[in-house]
């Protein structure tokens, strides 16, 4: 059952390390930091039997617990986790992984989503996500639309502010219906890289009722990032 779930961006510049210089970045990367590593303590604050991580990958499939992270297909040498790769994690659960550490080792189940998925298949994978535990927590890794910085930066996007408004509406009311009906026929056009992930949350949520909140929302590197938190309504 789930029964809370952070939802958060997978930027590799969130990782001091791919900087070059550990706190760099600038103060809305801080920003960005801080409101996720608030997600995930939040999170784990909910003592889950399972913390269950999905991000957006290549294809569909599950990883054991002890697959590192990396970033080296980007040409950045950094490993996350006492593994050895290759194969890292996709970038999505690699964030996933560094937001993780640090913290008191939880069990942990680790699955991508192919981005181009179709809802039914994102919503039959939040569901059995949801049933790996009495008490499953879920992190969600997934971004925005990201084509003001493919071909315009800087300007006004209706298209990608009219699917920010619907996804934050969605994220901040912990509306799994809506989530359940982002389009996926936008991803492509609008560079979206969320979209597979947050409809695995739609699955794992079903129709159960939770608290949410939304802790930052922004467009650092002119790409939309969203941070949230659901907590089972009591």
């Amino acid at each position: 059952m789930l029964i809370a779930a952070a939802v958060c961006p997978h930027p590799p510049l969130l990782i001091p390390e791919a900087t070059g210089a550990p706190g760099a970045g600038g103060a809305e990367l801080r920003r960005l930091r801080t409101a996720c590593h608030q997600a995930v303590a939040a999170l784990l604050a909910e003592r889950p039997d399972l913390i269950a991580v999905a991000g957006g990958a290549r294809h569909t499939a599950g990883y054991p617990p002890g697959t590192p992270g990396g970033l080296h297909e980007l040409g950045i040498p950094v490993t996350i986790g006492e593994g050895y790769g290759p194969p890292f994690l996709p970038l999505s659960l690699t964030v996933g992984k560094w937001l993780l550490s640090g913290h008191d080792p939880v069990q942990a189940a680790w699955w991508g989503i192919a981005s181009d998925a179709a809802a039914a298949e994102c919503l039959r994978l939040g569901e059995k996500l949801a049933a790996l535990a009495a008490r499953v927590a879920l992190l969600v890794m997934g971004d925005g639309p990201a084509r003001r910085a493919r071909a315009a930066a800087g300007a006004p996007d209706p298209g990608a502010d009219r699917y920010d408004e619907r996804a934050a509406g969605a994220l901040a009311s912990a509306d799994a219906g809506a989530l359940a009906g982002l389009d996926p026929g936008l991803d492509g056009p609008l560079g979206i890289a969320g979209r597979a992930a947050w409809q695995v949350l739609a699955g794992a949520a079903g129709r159960d009722a939770f608290d949410a909140e939304l802790r930052y929302r922004g467009v650092p590197f002119e790409v939309s990032y969203l941070v949230a938190s659901w907590r089972r309504a009591h």
